[in-house]
């Protein structure tokens, strides 16, 4: 459990870095920055599941495949909504629409635990209960404030817990699965990079661009493979809590871009921030928990073999 805490960190954070890493995306609309990151990101995805063992995964898809010809239809849909999602990740920020964005992935995590707890019948401990509990209220007040919840903040909410039950359904929750989704969307990938005028040519003005859209593709690559994985290592719920780590992420980067909180908003992020915090205590207590059940043990077989010693003396 506690690879998959540190790789669903290390996915926020550089999910984070990716939300401000797209400003240098500017020459390109936001279909074109859609289009360059998949197929960026592709050969970068092959590179880290080959590192971390993963790369076999995506010939069992491919043998499930040649069994069972229609899973080409759900691998389609799903290929689908991860697109969809791709896509206003980049769009949000480039768009001022950046909060909207993160605010969905506010809720995310809440839907998440929710599905956890339907679907798959986790519990919450008290500490998560409590954290669910601030955001319940700082969500609720949003959508209070607001009247109403934006399309952009919908979208991720509900499209992504979707993404994953029906990932976990066909059984292809998994890093192959989710290369296999890129692949499928790969020629309109192609197709969206040569939406506009001169869509190549930019590349001819600003060379630094191949450079970038490398960058991009690392960065996607990692998060998105460690994302991956640490939705495989965690219970549902686990991973959805931990998920609030990426909005109060994002709610910064946005504002580093010229964004703003509003002083009616305060009431929004603050509930939020406390349930990352109180996540943060648990996490340091189950660490703390677990080094000294470590260190007990240790101290026990060290007394066992005093004695031992002992008596064979």
């Amino acid at each position: 459990m506690f690879k998959g805490i540190v790789l669903s960190i290390l996915a926020s954070v550089t999910f984070g870095v990716l939300y401000f890493y797209s400003q240098l995306l500017g020459d390109f609309d936001s279909l074109q920055t859609f289009g360059w990151r998949i197929i960026a990101t592709l050969p970068f995805l092959s590179l880290f599941m080959y590192y971390t063992r993963e790369l076999n995964l995506v010939n069992t898809v491919f043998q499930r495949l040649r069994r069972q010809p229609y899973l080409i239809l759900a691998l389609l849909l799903t290929s689908a909504l991860s697109s969809v999602q791709l896509w206003l990740f980049l769009w949000g920020p480039i768009n001022g629409r950046g909060l909207q964005v993160s605010l969905g992935y506010f809720l995310l995590p809440l839907v998440l635990v929710l599905a956890g707890c339907v679907f798959y019948k986790e519990k919450l401990s008290k500490f998560q209960m409590l954290a669910v509990a601030c955001a319940i209220f700082g969500v609720s007040h949003e959508i209070w404030r607001q009247g109403g919840v934006a399309w952009e903040t919908l979208l991720v909410a509900v499209g992504y817990p979707l993404y994953f039950l029906l990932r976990k359904a066909l059984k292809t929750d998994h890093l192959g699965g989710f290369w296999w989704d890129l692949l499928l969307c790969l020629p309109v990938a192609i197709y969206f990079t040569q939406t506009g005028t001169d869509a190549y040519v930019k590349f001819l003005n600003f060379p630094i661009l191949f450079l970038v859209i490398a960058g991009l593709g690392i960065l996607s690559s990692i998060g998105l493979g460690s994302y991956i994985l640490a939705s495989r290592y965690l219970p549902l719920i686990l991973f959805g809590l931990l998920s609030y780590v990426e909005p109060v992420l994002l709610a910064f980067v946005s504002i580093l871009l010229g964004e703003s909180i509003q002083a009616d908003e305060w009431w929004t992020y603050i509930p939020i921030w406390v349930a990352v915090f109180i996540l943060v205590v648990e996490g340091a207590w189950h660490l703390y928990q677990q080094h000294q059940k470590t260190k007990n043990l240790a101290l026990n077989r060290e007394k066992l073999a005093q004695r031992l010693n002992d008596e064979t003396q």
